[in-house]
């Protein structure tokens, strides 16, 4: 018996050795340095109980990989059929999400399913990918269940991430339908940056574990790190006093929100004729236009993000300085995510309220706020340090992204610190370049080869989009 024991011993060491292991070297894929209190506190009660979990932590504090870490050691990549839904309220986070667990180089395969494609395309990719986890939004799952793409007798784990949007009325009935197409779900893990007032019934939660680091003295409060400023517009029409604003930050990124798609255009449309580098973002777009935009601002070729509420939820674009709320949020709910796209992780940030003569803040500020005064004396208006290039060819015509870095320091007489991101789709690449370097990478880049191939070279959008 003293054998056995000693012997069980050993072996919970050697897990427990690997698991410390694996750990460190997926946070250093991802340049991360530690955990923090919640991710811990999540995988904790992750591997230590048999509870289903409420995570409740601000935005930009982890939640995406808190769920991710813990699950990559709790499913079996030895086997090819599905073991987690993800459900999120949007294709942005499906895709941003599926993202993270790549970046972690870790065995488990994941595929993201969200509308905008034909489910026949998905279909596909699930028979090639076998994934271990997919990320979806309800709608398309549900449909991939009822077509039977999809064998949900072998899910295990359930994470639905910004809950309290995906349980909302507009999402009820699918959700009830993801849930009644669940038979043997065994976990279930529910995210959200916000308290929802009630947990439906039908999601059926058991025994729970809550974790809830939104209280100011959690230890893992964002709002210590955003400084809230009101900024007076003398003005009913605020475009004017925005145009200022932005101008005093230089060419830091911000993002700008309002409430209604056609205040986003008119918007943007007055701050490119003023000379500002803008990308838009709201429903109305196409899903590849609105990518794009996204990529464009997000990689530091436009410092300018005007947008509706669509991205205050669930998108992780690094190093966004400013948040300006053009537009009084509708709730509380909106404000905090909106505020919430800045500071990220261990940033700081800064949020301003634009005020019209006649408008105070709302109730749900609990704080006066200082006020930020815009200096006369503002230079010339700000422009990107960096500019997106599109190139012709991509995964499927065997381009990778060291193929577009040799290729851009070889040919372009490019450096290493004059090249920013770099993304391969399956047919085309996008990547920065310095701006006050993409007029010569494109002379120098016409007529050469990428690997063997010619291919287009352009500059992705205009001067001010």
């Amino acid at each position: 018996m003293a054998c056995r024991l000693s012997d069980m011993i050993y072996y919970l060491v050697k897990q427990i050795s690997y698991i410390i292991m694996n750990i460190d070297s997926i946070l250093e894929k991802l340049h991360i340095e530690s955990l923090n209190k919640m991710q811990l506190d999540v995988a904790k009660a992750m591997s230590t109980t048999a509870d289903d979990v409420v995570i409740l932590s601000p935005t930009g504090s982890g939640k995406t990989l808190a769920y991710l870490l813990p699950l990559v050691f709790k499913l079996n990549t030895t086997v090819d059929f599905l073991q987690a839904v993800v459900i999120v309220p949007s294709r942005e986070l499906a895709k941003q999400s599926v993202e993270v667990l790549r970046s972690m180089g870790v065995p488990l395969r994941g595929l993201a399913l969200y509308g905008g494609r034909t489910a026949m395309e998905e279909h596909k990719e699930i028979k090639k990918v076998l994934p271990h986890v997919v990320f979806s939004t309800p709608g398309r799952f549900n449909d991939h269940v009822s077509k039977g793409n999809i064998n949900p007798r072998s899910v295990r784990f359930l994470v639905l991430d910004e809950f309290d949007k995906c349980l909302e009325m507009g999402f009820e009935e699918e959700m009830k339908l993801v849930f009644k197409s669940l038979p043997l779900l065994e976990r279930r893990i529910l995210l959200s940056a916000t308290r929802s007032n009630e947990i439906p019934l039908f999601v059926n939660i058991d025994k729970v574990s809550e974790i809830d680091y939104t209280e100011p003295d959690s230890g893992i409060s964002v709002s210590d790190r955003i400084s809230n400023f009101v900024v007076r517009s003398p003005q009913k029409d605020k475009l004017e006093t925005l145009s200022r604003l932005l101008r005093s930050f230089g060419n830091s990124s911000s993002i700008v929100f309002l409430n209604y798609r056609d205040s986003v255009e008119r918007t943007a449309k007055y701050l490119s004729e003023q000379g500002f580098v803008t990308s838009t973002y709201h429903g109305g777009l196409e899903q590849k236009d609105r990518e794009d935009n996204l990529y464009v601002f997000s990689n530091g070729s436009s410092t300018v993000l005007v947008s509706t509420d669509l991205a205050s939820r669930g998108l992780d674009i690094p190093d966004v300085d400013n948040i300006i709320h053009y537009h009084l949020p509708q709730g509380e709910a909106e404000y905090t995510h909106r505020v919430g796209r800045t500071a990220r992780w261990d940033a700081v940030g800064r949020a301003f309220v634009l005020l019209g003569p006649e408008e105070k803040l709302p109730e749900f500020v609990d704080q006066e706020l200082p006020e930020y005064v815009i200096p006369d004396d503002l230079g010339d208006i700000p422009q990107p340090r960096m500019a997106t290039i599109y190139i012709g060819k991509g995964r499927k015509d065997k381009i990778s992204k060291s193929d577009v870095l040799g290729f851009l320091c070889k040919k372009c007489s490019l450096t290493s610190n004059q090249i920013g991101r770099i993304d391969v789709a399956d047919r085309y690449c996008y990547v920065a370049v310095a701006r006050n370097k993409a007029k010569q990478v494109l002379k120098l880049a016409n007529g050469e080869k990428i690997k063997g191939v010619k291919t287009e070279f352009k500059l992705k959008g205009n001067s001010n989009r």
